[in-house]
């Protein structure tokens, strides 16, 4: 892995626009389950009914019980890992402009990244059905359920349900940051599920250096990236950030 991450360190010192996509695969050993694969929340529980906006606005008290409140008790004790925490440090030292995610876990921003794009929103935070407003998912009430905004309103998570469409400025400026990086970082995940498979290849046609820094291959491999670093993203981005600082 060594050679990896000299070869990887190289590249972003070289990159004038560098971006990273993420998927579950970095949050999970900050705790959160991913949705889907062996293990995810989609193996006990059917995501066409409970993760479905007709379910959620015909009985949103159910799919809180059934869906929503474990989640928010586990991203309410999550903090950032390694991982996230590494993408954050490369912000800071002036490598990496922004983080194109896949996660609704909001821990990119904890960890300090300012430009996070969420392409499926966030369960971090909670949006009301009637006014709109907005609140922090760890200062959500859920003695009862569904909780309720101030207003009376239904709270639900600011993310996107199967049955609603991607935030299209998150998309826009996705796709606008894909076309113009000249390295793209894809960790902890295959980029399999559309629209996200399709920010690598964007960046890939535009001649970017593609790295992928996942445990093991994906449909990436060798055909979209140029290379992978097999690992955790937590101890891949360790290694990587010292090589970094001892080359500077």
């Amino acid at each position: 892995m060594k050679d990896m991450i000299r070869r990887a360190a190289k590249d972003i010192m070289a990159a004038k626009s560098a971006v990273a996509l993420t998927g579950a695969g970095i949050s999970v050993e900050s705790g959160i389950p991913p949705f889907r694969g062996r293990g995810g929340i989609w193996e006990r529980i059917d995501p066409m009914t409970f993760g479905h906006i007709d379910t959620f606005e015909a009985d949103p008290g159910e799919v809180w019980r059934v869906l929503i409140r474990d989640l928010k008790e586990i991203i309410d004790r999550a903090a950032p890992n390694d991982g996230h925490k590494g993408l954050a440090r490369l912000e800071t030292m002036g490598r990496l402009k922004a983080v194109i995610t896949q996660n609704v876990d909001g821990l990119h921003q904890a960890a300090g990244n300012t430009e996070v794009l969420e392409f499926h929103g966030t369960c971090s935070r909670q949006r009301c059905m009637d006014c709109g407003g907005k609140m922090a998912t760890r200062d959500v009430d859920i003695s009862e359920l569904p909780p309720r905004c101030p207003c009376g309103g239904v709270l639900r998570p600011d993310w996107v349900f199967f049955g609603e469409t991607i935030p299209l400025e998150a998309l826009r400026r996705s796709r606008q940051l894909a076309s113009e990086c000249d390295l793209m970082l894809v960790v902890g995940t295959s980029a399999v599920v559309q629209p996200a498979a399709q920010i690598p290849v964007i960046a890939r046609d535009v001649g970017a250096v593609v790295v992928e820094i996942n445990p093991e291959r994906t449909p990436l491999t060798g055909i979209i990236s140029d290379y992978l670093i097999k690992g955790g993203a937590g101890e891949v981005m360790n290694a990587l950030i010292s090589e970094l600082e001892g080359t500077r």
